[in-house]
């Protein structure tokens, strides 16, 4: 584990593609070759090819944009091919908010080396000054003569060699005309009309559906298997490899019968109880293993004893987190099709190129012999970077010699699926009576380290993530534990000023110095009106705020609680958001009123139940989800910073709602709120 010597702030932002393009850094570009992420056609139409995947949050919108812009056509020529592992280069992921940062900015790169390489031809033809010339709307311009030639018959549809230049000179934000528009969602009309179609709706001649035989909990080994009655079926192929027992059937309904008629046996060993979850993880440390090794864990500055001597006033909190599901929209799902050795999968996956190699390991292949395709997806928020739906397909077409479709029931999306971490986070703090913080102790056990470096001024720190044994799977989760995070600080930032008598908005101004941190909570304020009028009877109000992956934001929340029934509702939510050059406002608008709508879930009821390995809630009508009848008034204000780099904005919208709710419910009924979420059955009696 290693130790942070960076500043708080420092630390928290702290030639062919495809299957043989070579591995690289995750922040770099798989290959340098221009022709492998870009072509011009005859009839004038681009190409881009890109590993990123879309899952709902528009990036294809987007880098089209970023696209068109750089090459001077319309968006409408602009057509991306998108994680496919055959002809796209190589990419880890569409993960950690990087397309915005990373892709787009090397597709811009791409794209004006291609201008430039156009230009340079179009003025060798004219024999021109290449200065002089303009590209527009798809054309090479020669004002002078006025002169023209369309990009497609410069090109003649020929590659156009060279490599990605990294000098390019990209367009200035300030001077864009595409980018930094709300152009409409791309291909859009065919999500809103059906036309789209996701992994379950592709079908393929001769296709089987699969369905796989489970275990009754977590860690269960299967003992032994009588699978007579599934064989008897007409046309059930059962297929067995080691403790993998699957069917291929003719339909989804006959998959489910043979499965049914499979009698097993199973042995499972004794498991944690949920009551003794947070208990558990404070006191059963692991060793971090594969790339958590090289995660900062720590970040000390200054005497912490020393600030904890000098202070009139010390806190200590302890704060938890539950387990919650991702509920995507489109549960895991995938076909695999095998022709003379080769394997293609059809998956929605974050990570296709990851989940390449977990086929080629699974099923003792080369990599170069399986291709993974991802439609667009119907939402990951995190939860697809695994492959293991698609190594179930691999196994059962492999094993039925025909394609299979294996479609997870919802049951099974929310039993097998991993989990955002649970997590228990203790916090101390030490204020001077001016309500400067001077000291403060931080511990998170097994959530995450992500935006735990507070963001406030503080002149004695001592920061700590520690890794814990989970009793159950966990994994990636939007924003991953800056959720966690923010909520355990903020709330605790609400606590101080309230015991030192202070204005919560005017404690956490007091104690910052970031200008675009101050930005967004002045912004949000304003907006909502803090602090001009007090909220009605029953009502609260509360603020919160954060930084994280280049972004900042800052949240103000009123709720109305209603004390006979103990119910809580979200009223009215603003928030306030600076990701740098805003490329598209109604996708980013559309980003974080989708972020806020996604956590009212977490902040209020969204949990994972479970005991001795098993989910006790894995379906809709037990594990509670925002309803429309959950929803606030929204209102957000975009920040558009035309002078600094794009930043994604798929997490750290949803990062601030939790702890803004919890403070507006103190402020309404005095009572404090610590957990995760904060009103499941409605508030404690």
């Amino acid at each position: 584990m290693s130790e942070i010597e960076l500043t708080p702030e420092q630390e928290a932002a702290s030639e062919s593609g495809g299957a043989r393009a070579r591995r690289a850094p995750w922040s770099q570009p798989a290959t340098p070759s221009l022709d492998s992420w870009l072509r011009i056609h005859r009839d004038g139409t681009v190409t881009v090819y890109t590993g990123k995947v879309e899952v709902g949050q528009n990036i294809r919108t987007s880098l089209t944009q970023a696209v068109a812009e750089e090459l001077r056509v319309p968006v409408e020529a602009v057509r991306l091919v998108m994680g496919d592992t055959d002809l796209t280069p190589f990419d880890m992921g569409t993960f950690g908010s990087m397309t915005t940062p990373l892709m787009a900015s090397h597709l811009r790169k791409a794209a004006a080396t291609a201008r430039e390489i156009l230009i340079a031809r179009a003025a060798r033809r004219w024999k021109v000054d290449p200065s002089t010339l303009d590209a527009v709307d798809g054309r090479l311009v020669d004002p002078a003569s006025g002169r023209s030639i369309d990009f497609g018959k410069l090109t003649a549809g020929r590659k156009l060699g060279g490599i990605v230049r990294d000098d390019a000179a990209t367009t200035p934000a300030s001077r864009w005309k595409v980018a930094g528009t709300s152009v409409p969602k791309v291909d859009g009309a065919a999500v809103v009309t059906g036309r789209h179609r996701y992994t379950p709706d592709i079908k393929l001649p001769g296709m089987l559906y699969g369905k796989v035989l489970r275990p009754p909990a977590f860690g269960a080994e299967l003992v032994s298997v009588d699978t007579e009655a599934a064989e008897k079926m007409t046309g059930v192929k059962v297929v067995r490899e080691d403790s993998f027992v699957g069917v291929a059937a003719p339909d989804r309904f006959t998959a489910m019968r043979a499965i049914a008629a499979m009698q097993a046996e199973w042995r499972a060993p004794r498991q944690l109880p949920s009551g003794q979850l947070f208990e558990h993880l404070k006191t059963h440390p692991v060793e971090p293993e594969g790339y958590h090794r090289f995660i900062p864990t720590r970040f000390q500055r200054g005497d912490l004893a020393e600030g904890f001597a000098a202070a009139q006033q010390v806190l200590e909190r302890s704060y938890t987190v539950a387990y919650i599901a991702h509920a995507p929209l489109e549960t895991r799902a995938a076909l695999a099709r095998w022709e003379n050795g080769e394997l293609t999968v059809w998956t929605g996956t974050q990570r296709p190129f990851g989940v390449r190699g977990e086929l080629a390991a699974a099923l003792g292949i080369p990599e170069e012999r399986v291709r993974v395709l991802v439609p667009d997806t119907g939402s990951g928020y995190g939860g697809k970077h695994t492959g293991e739906v698609a190594i179930e397909s691999a196994r059962l077409s492999r094993g039925a010699g025909k394609p299979v479709s294996l479609t997870w029931t919802r049951e099974e999306e929310f039993t097998w699926a991993y989990f955002r971490n649970a997590g228990v986070i203790d916090i101390k703090s030490g204020v001077r009576s001016d309500g400067t913080i001077i000291a403060w102790e931080f511990h998170n056990y097994n959530s995450g380290p992500e935006a735990m470096y507070t963001p406030y001024a503080v002149p004695n720190q001592y920061i700590q993530f520690h890794f814990a044994d989970s009793p159950l799977r966990q994994g990636s989760y939007r924003a991953l534990a800056a959720t966690a995070n923010v909520f355990a600080r903020e709330t605790h930032m609400d606590e101080i000023a309230r015991a030192m008598g202070m204005d919560p908005l005017s404690f956490r101004l007091k104690n910052l110095q970031s200008p675009r941190l101050r930005a967004v909570f002045e912004a949000a304020a304003d907006r909502f009106g803090w602090g001009k009028a007090k909220p009605p009877e029953g009502h609260g109000f509360g603020i919160a705020g954060g930084f994280e992956k280049d972004s900042y934001v800052a949240i103000c929340a009123e709720v109305a609680v209603d004390m006979r029934s103990r119910r809580v509702r979200i009223v009215r939510v603003v928030e306030a958001f600076d990701c740098g050059a805003v490329v598209n406002p109604d996708g980013l608008r559309n980003q974080i009123e989708g972020s806020i709508v996604q956590a009212i879930g977490g902040a209020l009821f969204e949990r994972i139940e479970f005991d001795e390995g098993k989910i006790l809630n894995p379906r809709f009508s037990q594990y509670r989800v925002p309803r429309f009848s959950d929803l606030p008034a929204i209102e957000t204000i975009l920040i558009d910073r035309k002078d600094v780099p794009s930043a994604g904005a798929g997490e750290t919208p949803i990062v601030g709602l939790a702890p803004a709710v919890g403070n507006a419910i103190f402020d309404a009924t005095g009572i404090r709120l610590r957990s995760m979420p904060l009103a499941p059955n409605g508030l404690p009696s």
